[in-house]
């Protein structure tokens, strides 16, 4: 029988289990997608003694709002997420511009690696400026 690899990752709410006091966990693709999300949101040179760690998606946001601009939005995506998360294999990545909301629209489907037994994952976010 082949070996799968179980994911398990405590939830980024840090609220805890009513019976046991544990911390609640993601597991499976609920830790994937979590992990993917972490990764892409955190920018560059935000978490102590690591500053390469995240990705330049955030840099975009605030550069023009067209298709160029999603286009270098969707390579950081690529790019950060071939670097940080070797689970994770692109299928589809889709960078559109909002311009009625200002923003760009994410949408990314996935599979993860060495995990045959489960299905593509997607994933939607919105992409804004904060200010």
């Amino acid at each position: 029988m082949p070996t799968v690899s179980k994911f398990k990752d405590f939830s980024l709410s840090f609220t805890r289990n009513k019976i046991t006091n544990d911390l609640l966990v993601k597991k499976e693709n609920a830790a994937i997608k979590q992990a993917v999300l972490n990764i892409l949101l955190t920018e560059k040179g935000e978490r102590l003694y690591n500053s390469d760690f995240g990705s330049s998606v955030r840099s975009y946001l605030f550069e023009p709002l067209d298709f160029a601009t999603a286009g270098l939005v969707q390579t950081a995506v690529e790019d950060c997420l071939v670097e940080y998360e070797p689970r994770v294999n692109i299928l589809e990545l889709s960078v559109i511009p909002d311009f009625d909301q200002n923003g760009f629209e994410v949408q990314l489907a996935f599979s993860i690696t060495g995990r045959d037994d489960l299905p593509p994952q997607s994933i939607e976010f919105f992409l804004n400026r904060t200010r």
